[in-house]
């Protein structure tokens, strides 16, 4: 889990970084330092007129160009006469540029990441119309909190058709205005709104408000790692899973529960091959997965892309993750959702990542945080870029730039903000670490 979050920050952090390196250089500024995570530096290297380290708090970098008030804070620059080679030397469009460096080169990344994906991957999902053919199970927090109820057909959300089953819980969805599933009851069709505040009822426990009937569909084994317990076990693809010790197992996540439940311990699966049922028992690794994925046969789809139709495909991905971001944003400041219960820090990312290390998960969340990186450096707070591109861009219009006392005490305003927020993202993480664990 740790060592996957800091692999993704240090790509992240990295290719941001480069992009300000970059643009700097190329238009004549001196970089003084390049560093990947915080002071205490770990170790580091100097080539030409930068200083290459590698710090002890992987929750950031920065690069120190000459001339330039930035968190450093270092002001001992500014009282001699500007240098050709200091940032601060440079037409105001240059160093608009570098400050939109860093965040150009994560879009880039996040962009390339999805398109690879997709071309990769696919998009695997579950027909809306495979699952009416039965209607849905409600879940607890589908009926308690929407109104759904079993059998269910849902035809629409938000006035339009849905075609992928997974759509009914995207919450790009549910924080339009007037959200709303149009669904199919016993031979009426009606309109369910969605609360407002739905996100803050959602828990960690329980995120879905409807499943398919997926005891209608045989559960099988579509993949099996190499050198696995699944692999040892002589367990094959195509295996339907029946029982795991005498306990009726149709439903993947209650699949999933029960390794967790007998980790460190020997399981026997009764599966159905072909004609004949059998019993295999399997030695359940610490971790609690025994390295295979399970399917539901006859119900998901899948669609492939070509290179060229998934980069149009990937980019959509990509900006989504914007998108989804600015509406998140507005529900918080409209107050209708919580930021303690939205927000979230390094702990709530690592959980994302898990503790059994996945080259698909790993790239997916990597993609996601570096569109998320962007659009967060990009908030005009002073100490982040956003803040320097608001200044610039002031100073192009108007043709008059801040003094340098002002954009120091702008910095200094930022810090403090900055920090803040880290202490409130930490403590909101630990503290809904703390109730996960006692409820």
């Amino acid at each position: 889990m740790t060592a996957q979050l800091l692999l993704a920050l240090s790509i992240l952090v990295g290719i941001h970084e480069w992009g300000h390196m970059f643009t700097a250089k190329f238009f004549g500024m001196r970089v003084e330092k390049f560093s990947i995570g915080f002071p205490p530096k770990l170790f580091g290297f100097k080539r030409g007129e930068t200083e290459y380290s590698l710090g002890a708090i992987p929750l950031g970098g920065y690069v120190k160009i000459s001339g330039m008030i930035d968190e450093s804070l270092d002001t001992s620059q500014i009282g001699a006469p500007p240098q050709p080679w200091e940032f601060r030397s440079k037409p105001a469009w240059q160093r608009l540029i570098v400050m939109l460096g860093g965040i150009f080169m994560n879009v880039v990344l996040g962009i390339i990441i999805f398109v690879f994906m997709t071309y990769l991957l696919g998009e695997r999902y579950i027909p809306i119309d495979k699952v009416n053919q039965f209607g849905i199970h409600a879940t607890d927090l589908g009926k308690k909190e929407i109104g759904l109820q079993d059998g269910d057909r849902i035809v629409g959300m938000n006035g339009k058709p849905l075609v992928h089953f997974d759509d009914i819980h995207n919450p790009r969805f549910f924080l339009e205005q007037g959200s709303h599933y149009t669904i199919q009851r016993a031979g009426t069709e009606i309109k369910i709104p969605i609360p407002v505040d739905l996100m803050d009822r959602m828990s960690k426990k329980e995120m879905e408000f409807a499943t398919p009937m997926y005891d209608k569909y045989p559960l099988q084994v579509e993949q099996i790692n190499g050198g696995s317990a699944a692999r040892r076990s002589g367990l094959n693809v195509k295996d339907v899973i029946l029982a795991i010790n005498g306990q009726e197992t149709k439903e993947i996540r209650v699949f999933r529960e029960l390794m967790v439940k007998n980790k460190n311990k020997e399981v026997s699966l009764r599966v159905r091959r072909g004609d004949r049922e059998m019993e295999i028992p399997v030695q359940v690794p610490t971790e609690g997965v025994i390295g295979i994925i399970l399917e539901h046969d006859m119900l998901y789809a899948k669609e492939y892309y070509s290179f060229l139709e998934s980069i149009p495909k990937g980019a959509q991905n990509a900006f989504n993750v914007v998108s989804l971001q600015l509406q998140a944003f507005g529900k918080i400041f409209r107050r209708e959702i919580s930021a303690t219960k939205s927000l979230g820090g390094p702990l709530a990312i690592a959980q994302q990542f898990g503790g059994a290390w996945d080259w698909i998960r790993f790239w997916t969340l990597t993609g996601l945080l570096s569109m998320v990186l962007a659009f967060m450096n990009l908030l005009p707070i002073p100490a982040l870029d956003g803040g320097h591109v608001v200044f610039l861009t002031y100073e192009i219009v108007s043709g008059r730039k801040p003094s340098d006392k002002f954009l120091e005490n702008a910095q200094k305003v930022g810090m403090v903000l900055l920090l803040a927020l880290m202490v409130f993202v930490f403590g909101n993480d630990i503290y809904k670490i703390i109730v996960d664990y006692t409820s």
